[in-house]
């Protein structure tokens, strides 16, 4: 039976792939594909941002070969990147909810 993070691990691969199969290359993610995962998979992180032109903002800084397209090891630096800040919240929520 995998572990709970060989199952997270697994859940990030399927979701990935899920997307970037759908515009005809396989392995990577079109600006569109990148949109569709986020409104489906991340709608909560896409709601909180103000500005309409984040997904474009996003690609651009995931985009790190400056290819057009987002593949799996640029995608996981967003998902790293938005663990971390989960992260934060969720230690600075225990540190207030210790000190009550």
């Amino acid at each position: 039976m995998p572990s709970q993070l060989e199952t997270a691990m697994e859940s990030l691969i399927v979701v990935f792939h899920r997307y970037a199969s759908r515009d005809g290359t396989p392995g990577t993610l079109s600006r569109r594909e990148l949109r569709e995962l986020m409104e489906n998979e991340l709608s909560n992180f896409l709601r909180s941002q103000k500005d309409p032109a984040a997904v474009d903002k996003i690609m651009k800084d995931l985009d790190t070969n400056r290819d057009g397209q987002v593949d799996f090891e640029e995608f996981v630096s967003l998902v790293v990147g938005l663990s971390i800040a989960c992260e934060q919240c969720y230690a600075l929520h225990m540190k207030i909810s210790s000190k009550k």
